[in-house]
């Protein structure tokens, strides 16, 4: 063989090493640019996730505490018209009349709920309303923290020449982390 020859051959599998290199390497950067990609939509879809939890959560905890409250309201009626009664008595027998109704009211509220529970009841949602925004902001934030390695990984230098080299350069766009709206530094109101 000669030297030309043997220097071509050289040459040519220098070229062919370099692109089957740079190949595999493009490949890899597409790929873990993808993988980085659904990471970001599955964190995604967990913020949702912890909004939807939200959304059935807060409104049935908000009615439960309206009724017990509601139903704590009419006992503590029905206890006061009794009392109002025995002010209001002028004969012995209107007095135990009186007297017997609060018993009643009494007892049955007592047998009904051996516990009042509405102070509780609002402890609870508040727990519950406590708990489900820190959910939801422990969402955002790995959100917010899959962005930012995505971006990075997509806006590297050499990363961006082979994704745009196989292809995808549009595909992997850098985005944008969750933002809170306007006037979100503003505390909600929660009204009964």
């Amino acid at each position: 063989m000669s030297k030309g020859l043997i220097t071509t051959l050289i040459i040519i599998g220098v070229i062919v090493v370099f692109v089957f290199g740079f190949i595999s390497w493009g490949t890899g950067v597409y790929d873990n640019a993808v993988g980085l990609q659904e990471g970001v939509n599955a964190q995604w879809a967990d913020v949702q996730a912890t909004y939807q939890r939200r959304a059935d959560l807060v409104p049935n905890l908000v009615a439960t505490v309206k009724g017990a409250a509601e139903n704590e309201k009419s006992i503590l009626v029905q206890v006061t018209q009794a009392r109002a009664g025995i002010v209001n008595a002028k004969t012995p027998e209107d007095l135990e009349i009186a007297g017997r109704q609060i018993n009643t009211a009494i007892n049955l509220a007592f047998e009904a709920y051996p516990q009042i529970r509405s102070t509780e009841n609002f402890q609870d949602l508040q727990s519950q309303l406590e708990g489900t925004e820190n959910r939801i902001n422990v969402a955002r934030q790995r959100y917010n923290e899959s962005i930012q390695g995505y971006n990075t990984y997509v806006r590297g230098f050499f990363k961006k020449i082979a994704l745009n080299w196989f292809g995808g350069g549009e595909d992997f766009s850098a985005r944008q982390g969750f933002a809170a709206s306007q006037g979100a530094e503003n505390a909600p109101e929660v009204k009964f």
